[in-house]
């Protein structure tokens, strides 16, 4: 009787790499690996005004956020990194409210349907222009401003609304409490960019954020009172 083969043939399925290693035992390039623990987009970059975001890993990236490219605008180099970081904080907060404002445009209901759907709007269109004129400043200062929905959630400081809809007054004491939270942050931002002797950045707070945000917050306190 022939003695059966015992050795394990070259063709038997080999064993299947472990998570984050690719078949020939190289370091993945799949989430598992991009996300580690001291990978690229595992840093963190904290700002003055305790933003906290998730530094990109793209092959594509030619500036990192944090990094500032210098400008011929004669400001020292640590006044515009100063800037920066406090122009994200404000921009995080400013894009959670203008969203808020879009949310609450969408689900008001009552009495006050078509006044309050149009006043949401309104608002919301305002929101987006300070949007768009902080991420300019930003730019001018030679930094990255932050950008995508999951980075402003992981920023702002408003609190996160429920995925159903409120009611009207909850919608309006929500909405002013987020305005609160907005001028007492760019109130902060404008004392210390003027401290550093950025007046550009003063006058984009004060113009723009704060006088906007406390017309605002009239009008919605107002609309409060009224239901």
């Amino acid at each position: 009787m022939a003695r059966r083969n015992t050795t394990r043939s070259s063709t038997a399925r080999k064993a299947p790499p472990r998570k984050g290693t690719s078949r020939n035992g190289a370091a993945g390039t799949g989430a598992g690996a991009r996300t580690g623990k001291g990978s690229a987009t595992g840093r963190r970059a904290q700002g003055s005004g305790g933003l906290a975001l998730r530094r990109g890993g793209s092959a594509g990236e030619i500036q990192p956020f944090g990094a500032v490219v210098p400008r011929a605008i004669a400001l020292p180099a640590s006044t515009c990194a100063g800037s920066i970081a406090d122009l994200n904080s404000v921009l995080a907060d400013t894009m959670a409210l203008r969203d808020l404002y879009r949310k609450c445009h969408w689900q008001v209901s009552g009495m006050s349907f078509t006044e309050l759907h149009e006043l949401f709007d309104r608002h919301y269109g305002q929101q987006d222009e300070i949007v768009d004129l902080v991420a300019e400043r930003i730019a001018m200062l030679g930094g990255v401003s932050v950008a995508m929905p999951h980075d402003v959630a992981e920023a702002t400081s408003i609190p996160r609304p429920p995925l159903g809809r409120e009611s009207a007054p909850a919608q309006l004491q929500r909405l002013l409490d987020a305005h609160e939270i907005v001028i007492r942050g760019a109130r902060r931002v404008a004392g210390s960019a003027a401290d550093r002797g950025d007046d550009g950045t003063n006058d984009l707070v004060v113009g723009q954020v704060i006088r906007t945000n406390e017309k605002q917050a009239w009008f919605v306190a107002e609309h409060a009172n009224g239901i």
